[in-house]
Parts: structure tokens; C-alpha cells; sequence
């Protein structure tokens, strides 16, 4: 895979007409899962709430998945069955969303604000940072596409300044002022994030599309400038399969 440097990139992009960039959250903006900051934030709580536990004792149920002493530690059990290859991966998604059902988005926003302080601009990927800022001046619009929870990704992405309005992510139903057990389906995931993509962009050109994984290579391969940023080896198995795929080069 051919590398490219963050301000070659944006060059590049800076000559081309008005399009859109997107960009996968959990290791392609920034170092880590934010997912996984959200819901083993809110099960260390202690606040998991009866409408929450019911749903996790549920989903472990009908998976097969060994119930632990508490509801608490049966979401932990579903996550490490997902590690070991025994759980879906978009409905672990799914769940690790859902988990703060029974809040309220007041609630959510507090504690999720707890968890994106300043201290998150330390895990942006600067190359990415480099590249988001030129795209922005040139008149360009970025989006965010990921498959970790809404309120979170939305903190996370308001630290480069991208807008809520472009932010696409797993969302949690709401009922009233309360979240629900579940989510609007389908989640921003593999092919999902695709589609999701083209449905907000509309006929805007999609000049460059970001991921780190194998569930971003379908986003990846609808843009005119497919860019893998610090990827996983999943990703590396895909990448002879997308045209044009190049490495962002890491600035430390």
C-alpha cells in the first residue's frame, strides 16, 4: 500500500471542488474506542438502570452468553464474548449504545461530558488534524461515520469542530425525555456506513473517505481517495480489494 503524508494530502484535496470527506471515530480520528469509554463508563457507574439490565439479561439469553453476577457483569460477559468471536459484532454495537436506557438526555450529556474533557485532544490523530483543517479551509465538508454511540461521538467530534448536524453514528431511541432499550436500525456499520454516507451527502462527491478497519471498507471504496489511517490488519487483508487505497503517514 502506497503511503502519502498528511499535508500532500491535503493539498491535494485543496484543488479539488467543493465534496465532502468522511471519517471513521474509534482509531481513524482518534486513539481508542469511545464506544467502549461510554459503556464501561456508564457499567462502572453503578447507574445501569432496570429498564437497561433487562435488555442486557435478554441479549445474553439468547445468545448463549453465561449470565454473571449482576447485570453489570453480564454486559461485560457479552463484550468479551464479542472478543473472543461468540457475539455479533453490530449487535454488540448495538447494546454498547443502548446501555444508557433509562436516562435521560440530560442525564447522557452530563456524563459524557465527564468522559470527552479537554484531555480527549490528546488522543486526535494529528496527521488527521492536519488534514481536517486544510479540507476545512478549502471549503470542503467532513463528516463523522461511526458505529459507536451518538452523544459520545458527537463530544468526540466537537473537539475538531465537526457539527453534530455532520455526525453520523449509532443513535438510541428516545421515548419521551427517556432512552429506550434500543436503536434505529440500521446502525452506521460496514456496508451501513456506506449507505448512511450517501444518503446525508446526497450527489456531493465524496473526495476522500478515512477508516482504520475492515467494517470501513465499504466507505472506503465509495470515495474518489480511499485512506487507511493506522490500520488494523483486518483492514490490511481488505486492502488489495480497494482501488486506490493508500496509507496516511502517522505523525507522532
Amino acid at each position: 500500500m502506497k503511503e502519502v503524508a498528511a499535508s500532500d494530502l491535503a493539498r491535494e484535496l485543496s484543488a479539488c471542488p467543493k465534496g465532502a470527506l468522511s471519517f471513521d471515530g474509534d482509531g481513524t480520528l482518534w486513539s481508542g474506542d469511545v464506544g467502549e469509554d461510554f459503556f464501561y463508563g456508564i457499567l462502572d457507574s453503578g447507574k445501569l438502570s432496570e429498564l437497561a439490565a433487562d435488555a442486557v439479561m435478554r441479549a445474553a439469553t439468547e445468545a448463549g452468553v453465561t449470565p454473571g453476577a449482576d447485570a453489570a457483569r453480564t454486559a461485560r460477559n457479552i463484550y468479551d464474548a464479542y472478543l473472543s468471536g461468540r457475539f455479533d459484532e453490530e449487535r454488540v454495537c448495538e447494546i454498547m449504545t443502548w446501555i444508557n436506557a433509562g436516562w435521560s438526555m440530560t442525564e447522557t450529556t452530563a456524563f459524557v461530558m465527564s468522559v470527552i474533557s479537554e484531555r480527549f485532544a490528546a488522543r486526535i490523530h494529528p496527521e488527521v488534524r492536519i488534514v481536517i483543517d486544510e479540507a476545512r479551509r478549502a471549503g470542503h465538508d467532513v463528516f463523522v461515520v461511526s458505529a459507536s454511540p451518538r452523544p459520545i461521538v458527537e463530544a468526540a467530534a466537537a473537539i475538531v469542530d465537526i457539527p453534530a448536524t455532520h455526525v453520523l453514528a449509532a443513535t438510541t431511541v428516545l421515548e419521551g425525555d427517556r432512552f429506550a432499550a434500543r436503536v434505529h436500525r440500521p446502525i452506521p456499520y460496514g456496508a451501513g456506513k456506506a449507505s448512511a454516507l450517501r444518503n446525508k451527502i446526497g450527489a456531493l462527491p465524496l473526495l476522500a473517505a478515512f477508516g482504520d478497519n475492515a467494517f470501513d471498507a465499504e466507505m472506503l471504496a465509495m470515495s474518489a481517495r480511499p485512506i487507511a489511517v493506522r490500520p488494523k490488519a483486518r483492514l490490511l487483508n481488505l486492502a488489495p480489494e480497494i482501488r486506490g487505497i493508500r496509507q496516511l503517514v502517522p505523525v507522532e
